[in-house]
């Protein structure tokens, strides 16, 4: 029997307070609503620079041709197919994501480019992989969504071979002294982009409150090397706006 809502375990949706077993329906709201407009949403709410923090990314991987990579949370497939080139020929690139709208977004997006790759829907907490059957592992701007972090941390890390590695970007933390005018844009700009573009301003106030709550650049380093990955290191991108995470499964 479950406890009453009262009773079960909490989780942050943005600022709010919600059951654990709740937050994957909300997110899944939210994505649903944005999946149409989010490239260009993305593009305008970064000018642009989402695509620079993207490459820098791949380019993190230290992919070769041949290997295998999975793109967790991938949505629109806009990390995918970066990927891609980088592990052909003789490789492959399984683009993931829990909401169907976005990963049918970026499946469609992928094959009109003339990219196939498997698209396959499923939670990042619960991997329907083997283990030890990826070289590395990508989570794009999808982790600070996840209602159980550690979880989804434990998950890369088992289906990683001995050797690869999780790549995490994601929105982080800026300095104290940045944090007025970042607050500004985020609770100002980002909102009032969202309704005018997505019709949609509730969305994008979650994605800014989201980032507020997502742990800081070195509670994620120490969250990675609890899951059991080494050398772990991160990379601040655009004063702290963005970091990208780096971990190895070793031995």
């Amino acid at each position: 029997m479950k406890p009453p809502a009262d009773e079960a375990k909490r989780t942050h949706f943005g600022f709010q307070s919600v059951a654990e077993e709740e937050k994957a329906r909300h997110v899944g709201a939210v994505f649903s609503s944005v999946a149409q407009r989010y490239d260009l949403m993305n593009d305008l709410m970064s000018w642009g620079l989402h695509r620079l923090w993207k490459r820098f990314a791949v380019e993190v991987c230290g992919l070769r041709p041949g290997q295998r990579v999975l793109d967790v949370a991938g949505g629109t497939g806009d990390l995918a197919r970066r990927l891609w080139p980088k592990v052909m020929p003789g490789g492959g690139v399984v683009l993931s994501d829990i909401n169907a709208s976005m990963l049918e977004r970026g499946r469609d997006r992928l094959l009109d480019e003339g990219t196939t790759v498997p698209a396959v829907r499923c939670d990042a907490e619960r991997l329907p992989f083997a283990g030890d059957c990826f070289d590395c592992v990508t989570i794009g701007f999808g982790l600070r969504n996840v209602t159980r972090k550690d979880a989804a941390l434990a998950e890369s890390f088992r289906v990683l071979r001995a050797g690869g590695r999780l790549v995490v970007l994601e929105f982080s933390h800026v300095p104290r002294a940045l944090g007025p005018l970042y607050d500004a844009y985020s609770f100002g700009v980002l909102p009032l982009l969202g309704r005018v573009v997505a019709k949609d301003a509730a969305s994008y106030r979650y994605l800014a409150e989201s980032i507020r709550v997502h742990p800081s650049q070195r509670e994620l380093a120490a969250m990675l090397a609890a899951a059991g990955f080494e050398r772990v290191e991160y990379f601040n991108l655009a004063g702290g706006v963005v970091a990208v995470h780096r971990g190895f499964k070793l031995g």
